[in-house]
């Protein structure tokens, strides 16, 4: 599992982009394969590249350092938190 999106994600930063957009990530995938693919894109954005991940779950969610939650096609929170140490 995850196998697909691995690819995806290295085929889109052969480049080095500076900023990266996931829909979805881990939508069709188990939980380990899902957290294998979050990891990788962590480690992308520890190393300077801007994540964009778009998602339903919350719990992705409750990873990012910033949110913007969107309904009707509005922003309705924006929240950051203090980067992990």
């Amino acid at each position: 599992g995850g196998q697909r999106q691995r690819v995806a994600i290295a085929r889109a930063t052969v480049m080095a982009p500076a900023m990266l957009l996931a829909d979805e990530p881990t939508g069709n995938l188990d939980h380990a394969s899902g957290d294998e693919v979050l990891n990788l894109l962590e480690a992308l954005n520890h190393r300077g590249m801007t994540l964009i991940v778009v998602t339903h779950d919350p719990e992705i969610g409750r990873r990012a350092a910033r949110r913007l939650r969107m309904m009707d096609g509005g922003v309705v929170a924006d929240s950051r938190e203090a980067a992990a140490s």
